[in-house]
């Protein structure tokens, strides 16, 4: 009980936190032991170390005054759905290991998959069991699962037409696309699957197109190499830009897999108004996004659908004795959709947070942020100083000041040693711009304003001789 009041009096007061936290690498070492103890400690001195030893060194991602990345916001519900979760403590590998546990994630994820508009081939109740949606850790992890099965189906299709080749010489050549401004997971994601990976220049609103795609892709064949993979990003974590769908997809024929990463945007799509976003999303052979980033259920829960779950499973079925089951074959077996073998009953939180809010509370919870955001953007255009150097669709704005990058930079620096609100940069197009995204539920049009007349404070303190600080 103790611990459940002090973390509702936290998520209260967290705004009277200093956001960024003033310590160095190191900190704890002088807080904390060298060894563990021998006996067993008093509760009541374990929990006077989470202000002594663990609050000095958060970054206190519930804050209003958060701006950095994107959201990762958590709720009651959601909390909730966790601590019974954990309660339960099942590892929901298989259903015989927890039916309950695999039969909510299957009804929970058609659920949300109907929320945000996807085509009915990608929801296992509408599509004769073809297809489906999964909760998986991260979306890097969601990738990196698409990424095998396409590399897998690859493999497959090759030896079929050349029976005598080998499966190193196939895998060499293959070569996987994004853009410019995909998150770097793509990058790290080819490293691990052992493929090459062509980044693609995107146009003046960071946008991938199908001409630069196809070209590319016809370069790389007359090469030699083997097209089998394609990255998609609705709503990039520079600049929240958005790949050209209706383009890249028909590019993608039956031997490319198109996968959609966003982790961020994917929440606004339970917005109508929002989804022309994702046109040409029935093109794709997966879609992902982070109801853990925007949608108020704290992390892990990444939200993957694909449209073909033999063609996923085919890549991940090792099924020893002692996993098998009576319904082997005939229920869901999650271990085959993933690439561990536990897995967590992260679909409690998931349908807490639905039937708290429900559909109408969530879409005013996404139209709240992006209208805050509507607010600082027109308080930066205002001030001619600043520049803002890409079109705000959702809850990002990018800005900078006029000038050379070392103005911004330095202006950022100052504003993250006050540790009263915290932002990160970005690059686009060669230009270093500051990152503003509206992160937490709580944040109001107050918030907005003191934020933005701290960033005309420390401007002041930078540029001229009076520093307020």
């Amino acid at each position: 009980k103790e611990m459940v009041d002090y973390i509702a009096d936290y998520l209260q007061t967290v705004h009277t936190r200093r956001v960024y936290p003033d310590v160095q690498p190191g900190y704890m070492r002088s807080l904390v032991p060298d060894s563990a103890p021998m006996d067993g400690e008093s509760w009541e001195d374990i929990f006077d170390d989470v202000e002594r030893v663990i609050m000095p060194g958060v970054v206190h991602w519930q804050s209003p005054h958060m701006h950095a990345y994107y959201p990762a916001l958590n709720s009651g519900p959601s909390l909730l759905g966790d601590m019974l979760a954990d309660a339960i403590g099942c590892i929901g590998f298989t259903w015989a290991s927890s039916p309950a546990c695999t039969e909510l994630e299957m009804i929970v994820m058609d659920w949300l998959g109907k929320m945000i508009g996807l085509p009915p081939q990608f929801l296992y109740s509408l599509s004769d069991g073809k297809g489906g949606g999964v909760i998986q850790g991260t979306v890097s992890e969601a990738t990196l699962v698409s990424m095998l099965a396409a590399r897998a189906e690859a493999v497959r299709k090759l030896k079929e037409q050349v029976p005598d080749a080998e499966e190193s010489d196939i895998t060499g050549r293959l070569v996987a696309y994004c853009s410019d401004q995909a998150h770097s997971q793509v990058q790290k994601n080819c490293v691990v699957a052992l493929v090459k990976l062509r980044q693609l220049d995107t146009d003046e609103k960071g946008r991938m197109r199908g001409a630069d795609l196809q070209k590319a892709i016809d370069q790389d064949r007359q090469e030699g190499l083997i097209p089998f993979f394609v990255c998609a990003t609705l709503g990039s974590t520079g600049a929240c830009t958005f790949d050209s769908l209706e383009e890249i997809g028909p590019i993608c024929d039956e031997n490319i897999w198109l996968h959609i990463d966003a982790a961020y945007a994917g929440t606004a799509f339970i917005c109508p108004e929002y989804r022309y976003l994702m046109k040409g999303i029935e093109l794709a052979h997966s879609f992902a996004f982070n109801p853990s980033k925007w949608m108020m259920v704290h992390f892990d829960c990444t939200a993957m659908w694909v449209k073909d779950n033999v063609a996923l499973q085919q890549a991940f079925i090792v099924n020893p004795l002692y996993l098998r089951h009576e319904n082997s074959g005939h229920a869901v077996d999650y271990m085959h959709w993933q690439i561990p073998l536990s897995r967590r009953f992260r679909a409690l939180k998931l349908w807490f947070v639905i039937r708290s809010y429900g559909i109408s509370g969530l879409r005013d919870h996404v139209r709240k942020g992006v209208r805050l955001a509507e607010q600082f953007e027109t308080m930066v255009r205002k001030d001619t100083r600043f520049e803002i150097p890409a079109q705000r669709i959702l809850g990002l704005v990018v800005f900078r000041l006029k000038g050379p990058d070392s103005l911004t930079e330095t202006l950022l620096n100052r504003l993250n040693k006050t540790g009263k609100m915290f932002m990160v940069p970005a690059s686009l197009k060669g230009k270093y711009i500051i990152r503003f995204t509206v992160t937490s539920q709580n944040t109001a049009e107050a918030d907005i304003v003191y934020d933005f007349e701290l960033i005309q404070k420390v401007f002041w303190c930078c540029f001229a001789a009076f520093c307020p600080f």
